[in-house]
C-alpha cells in the first residue's frame, strides 16, 4: 500500500508492503489457531480436575468433593514451584512483561520462557488459580509475531507492531472479541488509533477470530438481557464512575507490588505451593474464588449474589488475584479486573435502588465492570467494545455505560498515569520506560 499526505489527523503515514500485510494475515492466523488450541487444554484441564462432564467451571467446582479443591490447588502450586524454579535454574532468557517487551524492546521476547509461561499459566488457571485465561494467549499470539519478525527479518518498528498485533489476536481468541482485540492492540500497547495500528489490528484480529471458529464455539462470553436506560440509571453512572475510578488507584496499586516483588530464592519453590494451597482451603467456603472469575461476572448479571457474599467476594476475589500473582506464576488480569468491577456495580446498585427508582441489577454490574476495566488499563474505548462484544447486547446502555468509563478513566488518570499493563515498569526505581500514550 502506498503511503499519503493527509490533513486528517489519524493517517499518518501508511507504508506498509503486500509483503507485510501477509505477515500480518499469517500472524492472526498462527494466534488464533494456538490460541484455540490453549483454550482447549484450559477446558480438558478444568474437567479433568474437577470430574465434570457438562455445565460451567463454577458448578464442576461446587459438585467436587471439598477436600479434591484443596488438593488440585496444591498440586497446582508444585506444578508452578517446579517449572519457575526450573526456568530460574536452566533458563538464561531474559524476563520481563509482555507490555515491557512492545514499549522497550521492539517487541523481542525469549522463545522458550513465553511458551512455557504460557502453557503453565492456562493449565494452573484450569486448576483454579484466580487469574485470567487471557494471558497465555496474549504470549502464545507474541510468540508467533516474534518467529515471523525472524524468519522475514523485520525492522524494529514493524515488530513491534506485528506484536502487538499478535497479541491482540490472541486476546481476541481468548473471549471472542474480534473488534475489541483489535482496539486493545492499537490503543492500549500501541497508544494510538491511527490507521497505521489500527488496519493491520483489524486484519490479525479478525483472521485470528476466524481462524479459532474452526475449533471453538461463535458465542458471546455472558448472556446478558435487554435492559432500557432510565434517568437513574444515568445518574448513578454519573456519580459511580469517579469513584470506581479510585478505587481502581488502590487495586493497580496492589498489581504492581505483586509484580515487582516476584519470589526470590527459596520463596520461589515455597510461594507458589503456599499461596494456591490457601486459595484452595478458602474454596473451601467460597468456591467462587477460584478460577478467571467469569462465572462470577454471569451471576452479577443474573442477579444471583447475594449481599452477604457480594461483600465478602469484593475483598476475596481480588486478594486472591495478587497474591496469585506474587507468586511469580504467570496469568491475566483482564477477566480478574473486570470480575471486581462487576461486583462493585452490583453492590453500588443495590444500594442506589434503595434510594431512587428500581434497575435491574445485570445494568449495574455491566456498567461497573466496563467502568472499573477503563480505570485499571487506561483503555476506555477497547474497555467499552469488550463489553458490548462479550454481552452482544449492552448497546441498549451505551450511554451510561460511557458515561461510567469516561468518569472513572478521567479520575484514573488524575491520580496516576500507570495501568495494570503498565505499573511494573513505572513502580521500578531507576525506570525510565514509557507507559500507554493515552
Amino acid at each position: 500500500m502506498t503511503s499519503s499526505t493527509t490533513l486528517q489527523p489519524n493517517v499518518t503515514e501508511l507504508n506498509i508492503s503486500v509483503g507485510f500485510w501477509s505477515v500480518i494475515v499469517l500472524t492472526g492466523a498462527g494466534s488464533g489457531f494456538v490460541g484455540a488450541l490453549l483454550m482447549k487444554l484450559l477446558r480438558v484441564t478444568q474437567h479433568l480436575c474437577y470430574s465434570y462432564d457438562s455445565g460451567d467451571f463454577l458448578r464442576g467446582v461446587e459438585h467436587a468433593p471439598e477436600t479434591r479443591r484443596v488438593v488440585i490447588l496444591f498440586l497446582a502450586g508444585i506444578l508452578a514451584a517446579t517449572v519457575l524454579y526450573a526456568m530460574k535454574k536452566f533458563l538464561h532468557e531474559p524476563d520481563g512483561s509482555l507490555s515491557e517487551a512492545i514499549w522497550t524492546k521492539s517487541g523481542k521476547m525469549p522463545t522458550t520462557r513465553t511458551l512455557i509461561h504460557s502453557v503453565m499459566s492456562i493449565v494452573t488457571v484450569g486448576m483454579g488459580v484466580s487469574l485470567g485465561r487471557e494471558g497465555a494467549l496474549k504470549e502464545a499470539g507474541a510468540v508467533v509475531a516474534n518467529k515471523l519478525s525472524d524468519w522475514t527479518k523485520l525492522i524494529a518498528a514493524q515488530r513491534q507492531l506485528l506484536v502487538a498485533c499478535g497479541v491482540g489476536a490472541g486476546m481476541a481468541a481468548a473471549y471472542n472479541v474480534p473488534l475489541g482485540g483489535a482496539l486493545f492492540a492499537a490503543e492500549a500497547l500501541m497508544g494510538s488509533l491511527a490507521l497505521s495500528n489500527v488496519l493491520p489490528a483489524f486484519v490479525a484480529s479478525f483472521t485470528g477470530i476466524a481462524i479459532s471458529w474452526l475449533l471453538l464455539p461463535n458465542e458471546p462470553a455472558y448472556i446478558f438481557p435487554v435492559l432500557n436506560v432510565s434517568g437513574s440509571l444515568i445518574l448513578w453512572a454519573l456519580l459511580i464512575g469517579p469513584l470506581i475510578g479510585l478505587i481502581s488507584l488502590v487495586y493497580v496499586r496492589a498489581i504492581g507490588w505483586a509484580q515487582t516483588h516476584k519470589p526470590k530464592g527459596w520463596q520461589v519453590i515455597a510461594l507458589p505451593i503456599v499461596v494456591f494451597t490457601a486459595v484452595g482451603v478458602m474454596s473451601l467456603k467460597f468456591p467462587e474464588i477460584l478460577g478467571n472469575g467469569k462465572n462470577i461476572v454471569q451471576l452479577t448479571f443474573d442477579n444471583k449474589i447475594g449481599a452477604g457474599l457480594l461483600c465478602w467476594l469484593i475483598f476475596l476475589r481480588p486478594l486472591a488475584a495478587v497474591f496469585c500473582l506474587r507468586t511469580g506464576t504467570p496469568g491475566g488480569l483482564f477477566t480478574p479486573t473486570m470480575t471486581l468491577g462487576a461486583l462493585l456495580g452490583d453492590a453500588m446498585g443495590q444500594i442506589w435502588n434503595h434510594l431512587a427508582p428500581f434497575n435491574p441489577i445485570s445494568g449495574y454490574a455491566l456498567i461497573g465492570s466496563a467502568a472499573f476495566l477503563g480505570a485499571a488499563t487506561l483503555a476506555p474505548l477497547s474497555s467499552a467494545v469488550f463489553l458490548l462484544e462479550l454481552t452482544q447486547r449492552a448497546d441498549s446502555l451505551m450511554v451510561p455505560l460511557l458515561i461510567a468509563i469516561a468518569g472513572a478513566t478521567i479520575t484514573s488518570r488524575r491520580f496516576r498515569a500507570s495501568s495494570i499493563y503498565s505499573v511494573q515498569i513505572e513502580v521500578r526505581p531507576h525506570s525510565s520506560q514509557k507507559g500507554t500514550n493515552l
